[in-house]
């Protein structure tokens, strides 16, 4: 909500009700200390998920698939009600989705540049809240043609509803193939390599007895990588920040962003990423010249659920490759049995579940683009050995206990204000799906609301992969020339990753 050109953070309703756990029809649940945590006036966050379409929009049927699927799921379909106690819990309510699905009329001319229309409606949207005395969610249908889509739609949801990876699964569960309306999405595995057993072959002291140093040495370099990241964790919870530059928060903790986001997408072969991935896995001297001593590191949400892990490694930043390995992936299994309770109308709520990694970025004007990618797979490889993502969220949990939520907010966002950028990422379907007969061209998760000016999420749908950039525009005057300097970055990478092997072939 708007009032005088300023943002206003709406509180959540209170109520005197007295909830009977007898009464299934009134029962109430609690929010999750994650959910809760997102009401905090310091820690409102809102998800943005941008979809381009190839066809336009039928709004009609787009209504009828909300409500056939997506207000099957309790969480769009409650209200989050504030006790006199305090507590805040999950209530039922009727949803009238006209109510929720926006369709604005847009002034569009002939000399018009759509791609700037639809930029700066989604930028709008970062000056408001969604109103709590309706379920916390709305999408947003803006049925113009555009360089990127012949449409392009816009889902809101507040954080308190769930993470990225609960969400995704959630519009995936609704999501179908489009050569078969009755087939999910297929999602992408991760195949470990499975142990060989050979029974003929003995099993002698010696080898048994290397096995378990190699064990012991594994798991003291795991304490102590875990060790060295808590510490330093602590540290920037506590003054460790990072050095100015064009991306940081002027003031740290204490500075006011702006009240308007800018959004910028762009869209890379998922393939010529894998393509210097394998080309450039091996680790070698990397020369180039630092430009100053600059500390610099990107907060990585990395989610904790159990689920099939997938590699993603993200090629941006003109002086930096950031190779991040996260388990942002949906288990298909998992997913087939939430398209079965919403069928049966009997879905369990997840919440937040997430931890922080701080990854280092290295300021440096290197000779040869792959330099890039082989640092970042150093800093990459060093932190899958560490339990920093698992040991952040027990910390956030043991503040949850001492201090509240108002307490676990705080931490949470002095973290990532005390870096340079954040950063996320999440795996998407190998294939092509469609939503209620209209097929995806492609999909763009974001948010507003972080404490850092310059945030990078990464998703992958079939063979593409688009990263979104959200910076905040009292810091950066021309958000489109930075999306613009990633893909440039990526292309030098590309270009010499492929002038590698062709001089192999030679």
């Amino acid at each position: 909500m708007e009032c005088g050109g300023k943002k206003m953070v709406l509180k959540p309703i209170r109520t005197s009700k007295k909830f009977d756990d007898d009464d299934e029809e009134e029962e109430a649940v609690l929010l999750s200390p994650g959910s809760r945590m997102f009401h905090e006036p310091n820690f409102n966050i809102h998800i943005v998920a941008i979809m381009g379409w190839k066809i336009p929009l039928d709004i009609d049927s787009l209504k009828a698939q909300l409500l056939s699927k997506l207000l099957k799921h309790p969480r769009f379909s409650s209200l989050q009600v504030m006790d006199e106690s305090g507590e805040m819990r999950w209530i039922p309510t009727i949803v009238n989705v006209d109510d929720h699905v926006i369709v604005p009329q847009l002034d569009v001319t002939n000399n018009m540049d759509t791609d700037k229309l639809v930029e700066q409606y989604i930028s709008n949207l970062s000056t408001t809240n969604i109103d709590i005395s309706k379920p916390l969610w709305d999408y947003h249908i803006l049925n113009v043609k555009t360089s990127h889509a012949e449409a392009t739609s816009v889902f809101r949801f507040h954080h308190s509803l769930g993470d990225g990876i609960a969400l995704m699964s959630l519009l995936l569960s609704c999501s179908r193939k489009p050569s078969d309306p009755t087939s999910l999405p297929t999602l992408p595995v991760s195949y470990s390599k499975e142990k060989k057993s050979n029974s003929s072959n003995r099993t002698n002291i010696r080898s048994l007895l290397w096995q378990y140093m190699v064990k012991l040495w594994l798991f003291i370099r795991l304490l102590f990588n875990t060790v060295v990241d808590v510490l330093l964790f602590g540290a920037t919870a506590l003054f460790l920040k990072d050095s100015q530059s064009p991306f940081t928060v002027a003031k740290g903790f204490n500075n006011k962003h702006s009240t308007r986001q800018r959004f910028v997408y762009r869209t890379l072969s998922l393939d010529d990423i894998k393509f210097i991935y394998k080309k450039c896995h091996k680790r070698i001297d990397v020369e180039g010249k630092m430009k100053e001593q600059m500390r610099c590191r990107a907060t990585v949400l990395v989610n904790l659920r159990p689920a099939l892990g997938v590699q993603v490694s993200i090629i941006s930043s003109s002086c930096a490759a950031i190779c991040v390995r996260s388990n942002g992936a949906i288990n298909y299994d998992e997913l087939a049995g939430l398209a079965e309770m919403i069928e049966k109308n009997a879905i369990v709520i997840q919440g937040n579940c997430f931890g922080f990694v701080l990854i280092p970025l290295d300021i440096a004007q290197l000779q040869n683009p792959l330099d890039y990618v082989h640092k970042a797979k150093i800093s990459m490889d060093r932190k899958k050995r560490s339990l920093e993502a698992q040991c952040t969220f027990y910390i956030l949990q043991l503040f949850l206990n001492l201090f509240g939520f108002r307490g676990a907010a705080k931490l949470a966002k002095r973290v990532p204000s005390q870096t340079t950028l954040s950063f996320s990422n999440v795996a998407g379907p190998i294939e092509e799906v469609s939503w209620s007969g209209h097929p995806l061209a492609f999909l763009a998760p974001t948010c507003y609301g972080q404490p850092t000016g310059l945030m990078v999420h990464a998703c992958s749908y079939a063979k593409k992969l688009t990263f979104a950039i959200t910076v905040d525009e009292g810091m950066i005057s021309d958000p489109n020339q930075l999306g613009d300097d990633f893909v440039d970055s990526f292309l030098s990478i590309n270009e010499a990753a492929r002038s590698k092997f062709r001089t192999k072939l030679h």
